[in-house]
């Protein structure tokens, strides 16, 4: 009997709340890095009505104008509509942001602190990080979360283009696969959840976004008369964005890795340097997880490792790969070989990926992983795992 089962996975646009919040923290971090790589980021963003609150913790030399940069972000989105509660030019900002606690910054500085066991530099806090792969599609990820971003890419593509004039930016995406043997075989709903415009039907909504955004990125393949289309269930969304709902940084964690399949440490990512081991161990567990299914090891791999704060080498590695490895490889020799091939100290992390400079505005929407030109998305190490494995299984 065929093992069958379904699986969801969501997206949320640029203009939900919470993204709105993610991408002011990833402006903020990237403005800082363009003229002080070695700034400390925390910045935190709550996002609600007419307001944009900033807290937080950062210690750099550049020198920000933080409101030119939270108007710049929000125009972006596209809160810019006459009718906008919540629009670039009229929010008040209120930044409560101050310097980096002395006790976290001697942990995480390359040298001697009394009481600090070494002189390298140590992970900014404790915390479990995951990193996943698989090989289902051609990023390496599940394909219930790349559809769903896929869908969400669109519906932006198609409203920042003024295709239609009703689209407006809070939006969701959610995608449920049916699986037959653990393969992905058919496409059991889609739901779109965008807001609008006042003036335009709901029929005209539910048509168009068929048509033009799920039928354009989702495989005709995987599409069947049984496929339930679910679009704007509510049958209204008018009132959206920061004006109908509050916003924060960081309440996305699944959404922005990899849609409920693997599994998730509970760090946040977006508003902190590479320093935080939250986002940047992140990051390294999707390249060593991504490098292990491209070197052909297994068709799923799940790394877990974890740090104690201010300690510069992590306190465990583990690959899981669900019984999908090569036959004749265990997981504890595709562990031995990760640990070989790969550092995993913070500071060999950040050399190694690159990690000081402006990037992270790009990784904010649709997902920090499954994207091309983002270093972790490299298979640069896959030869060398697979050298090492073979010559010594």
């Amino acid at each position: 009997m065929a093992n069958s089962f379904v699986f969801s996975s969501e997206s949320v646009g640029e203009g939900h709340p919470d993204k709105v919040a993610d991408l002011i923290s990833d402006s903020v971090l990237d403005a800082c890095l363009a003229q002080d790589r070695h700034s400390r980021v925390a910045c935190e963003t709550m996002v609600k009505s007419n307001m944009v609150i900033l807290a937080g913790e950062i210690t750099t030399s550049a020198k920000i104008n933080y409101e030119a940069i939270v108007r710049e972000a929000i125009r972006d989105i596209g809160y810019v509509n006459s009718d906008d509660v919540f629009h670039a030019d009229q929010v008040f900002i209120n930044n409560y942001l101050t310097r980096q606690s002395p006790d976290i910054a001697q942990g995480v500085d390359a040298k001697k602190a009394k009481g600090k066991k070494t002189a390298e530099q140590g992970a900014g806090d404790q915390g479990i990080m995951f990193g996943y792969a698989c090989s289902e599609t051609p990023e390496l990820m599940p394909t219930p979360i790349m559809f769903a971003h896929r869908l969400g890419r669109e519906l932006t593509k198609v409203r920042k283009s003024g295709a239609v004039a009703w689209l407006r930016p809070d939006a969701k995406t959610q995608v449920s696969i049916r699986y037959e043997n653990d393969k992905p075989v058919e496409v059991v709903n889609v739901v779109i959840s965008t807001q609008h415009t006042a003036d335009v039907s709901h029929a005209t909504i539910e048509k168009y976004l068929i048509e033009n955004v799920v039928r354009k990125v989702i495989p005709a393949g995987m599409l069947n008369r049984r496929t339930e289309f679910l679009i704007n269930p509510t049958g209204r969304f008018v009132i959206g964005g920061p004006q109908g709902d509050s916003g924060l940084t960081g309440r996305k964690i699944i959404v922005d890795t990899y849609g409920g399949w693997g599994r998730h440490g509970g760090g946040a990512f977006s508003g902190k340097d590479p320093s935080k081991v939250d986002r940047s161990a992140a990051y390294m567990g999707r390249w060593v997880a991504k490098n292990i299914v491209a070197a052909g090891l297994a068709t799923h791999a799940e790394i877990q490792f974890a740090y104690a704060i201010g300690h510069p080498k992590p306190v465990s590695v583990r690959v899981e790969t669900f019984g999908t490895a090569k036959i004749g490889i265990s997981d504890e020799q595709i562990t031995a070989a990760v640990q070989e091939v790969f550092s995993f100290k913070p500071a060999d992390i950040v050399n190694e990926l690159n990690l000081l400079r402006p990037i992270y505005r790009q990784t904010t929407n649709y997902g920090h992983f499954g994207k091309t030109g983002l270093p972790w998305e490299h298979t640069n190490k896959a030869a060398e795992l697979k050298a090492l494995i073979f010559g010594t299984a």
